[in-house]
């Protein structure tokens, strides 16, 4: 009867029981390459900067619209800093499709506001517009870097980064101490800190003259003397406050990744990885690294934006081949993260259909809310497809799905690109804590979505 039950039955293993020696050595140096590149990218723009430094290394060059391009040429679209795409060409041409991973690089975080600086009781405070899905009491108390751009009014960038080196000082948004907190403690944890509290400590020691807002004043002499900026610039300034935690390993036996922006940044790693290592590929190879996705993918970096279509575009007119033909006949994995079961939460869960950690890579049959509200759902020819490529290729993966039925949902850029008419499922990394300022991940999920998304680049089907 064992037989027939293994035989008929679905059981799920621990990753670690299902690869040798070799994988876990494999395992640890893909993670020491995604915690050192986690680590030098804070922001969209700086996951961007890097990426392309990256792939640059590695014989990307910018694309040009009508230049030759020949099978196994690697190229590159920067769209305006903050989203990027790369293209392996293959051997076949598009009018067959090609295979595409697409990623976001923004997470949440703290926007300045663009009248940001106040003074009030001789202390002095940026005020900030919080970006994406928070819970807004996670980013009291803990130390802040301040990262982004400056755009003044000659043209010039100014690139402002403060928090980052040991050396530099810190921010932080205070909070109240537990013996006056009584009122405050009787709310609900969405209203016991307001988005019009998070005000970021910037400075105390006042300017030395008899007039007023002196504290204020001497914080602005310090940003004026450091990068030549006055307060009226940062009325167009991109600037955020992020966590100033490094990345580390987590646990006695280091299986775990802890950092800020895991989501989903964790994916556009195993992408760039995937497609750096994969040669001569049958179809040609895409690379989305989108920005906006967590406040919907909208603006010209997002994936509803016609960013991606003209890239697309322009790559089919130098082979004459139709865009609507190539999309039809491509195949996406939207590389996003999923929530992992967390044991101390089992009531938000349903612990058959969750991810686990150490499980492998996660395939997202659908998202969206309640009743699949808001997804592209993956068609069953799609997961199948997946499951005899990754049978194949030893890829350890799982399927997930993001808590009970009606307790909330989520979404990612995989309804967009379904919507191109390409056939799209979501696939990534299990992630505890997503969304806070600190979340983790586990090695072996890393590795495996890596795995997952090579495996997809180098199919001949």
């Amino acid at each position: 009867m064992d037989d027939l039950r293994s035989k008929l039955f679905y059981e799920q293993k621990n990753g670690y029981d299902l690869i040798g020696t070799e994988e876990r050595l494999a395992l640890e140096d893909y993670a020491k390459d995604y915690m050192a590149f986690l680590n030098n990218s804070r922001t969209e723009r700086e996951a961007v900067i890097k990426a392309v430094e990256m792939a640059e290394e590695r014989g990307f060059i910018p694309f040009v619209p009508g230049m030759d391009l020949e099978p196994g040429m690697k190229v590159y679209k920067n769209n305006r800093g903050k989203a990027l795409l790369l293209a392996v060409i293959g051997k076949r041409p598009l009018s067959e499709g090609g295979v595409i991973a697409g990623a976001h690089v923004d997470a949440p975080r703290l926007d300045l506001k663009q009248v940001t600086m106040y003074e009030s009781d001789e202390l002095c405070y940026f005020k900030t517009h919080y970006y994406g899905g928070i819970k807004k009491y996670q980013w009291v108390t803990i130390p802040l870097e301040l990262h982004g751009v400056v755009a003044l009014k000659n043209g010039e960038l100014a690139e402002i980064t403060i928090g980052r080196e040991p050396d530099e000082p810190r921010f932080v948004i205070t909070d109240l101490l537990p013996h006056l907190a009584q009122d405050q403690m009787k709310k609900t944890m969405a209203e016991g800190i307001t988005g019009e509290g998070l005000n970021i400590l910037i400075g105390s020691t006042p300017y030395a003259d008899d007039g007023k807002d002196r504290v204020k004043l001497a914080v602005m002499s310090l940003l004026n003397d450091m990068y030549g900026i006055t307060e009226e610039d940062f009325l167009s300034a991109e600037l955020t406050a992020v966590p100033a935690f490094d990345v580390c390993e987590i646990g006695l036996d280091r299986s775990l990744i802890g950092g800020y922006g895991h989501d989903d940044r964790v994916c556009a790693f195993a992408e760039l990885k995937a497609i750096f290592d994969v040669e001569a590929p049958e179809k040609t190879c895409v690379c989305i690294l989108a920005d906006k996705e967590e406040i919907g993918s909208e603006g010209v970096t997002g994936m509803q934006s016609a960013a991606f279509d003209t890239f697309m575009e322009d790559l089919c007119a130098v082979q004459g081949v139709e865009l609507r033909r190539c999309l039809e006949n491509s195949f996406c994995l939207s590389a996003d993260v999923t929530n992992a079961f967390d044991p101390i939460y089992p009531e938000v869960s349903e612990k058959r259909s969750d991810s686990k950690i150490n499980y492998g890579m996660a395939l997202c049959k659908f998202t969206g809310a309640r009743g699949k509200s808001g997804t592209s759902d993956a068609s069953a020819e799609v997961v199948g497809y997946l499951r005899g490529l990754y049978a194949r290729e030893g890829v350890v993966w799982q399927m997930a799905e993001l808590g009970k039925v009606d307790q909330g949902g989520g979404g990612t850029i995989a309804k967009f690109m379904a919507n191109r008419n390409i056939d799209t499922i979501d696939a990534g990394v299990p992630v505890l804590s997503m969304h806070a300022p600190f979340e983790v991940v586990a090695k072996f999920d890393c590795y495996m979505t890596y795995k997952g998304v090579l495996a997809a680049y180098r199919d001949n089907k």
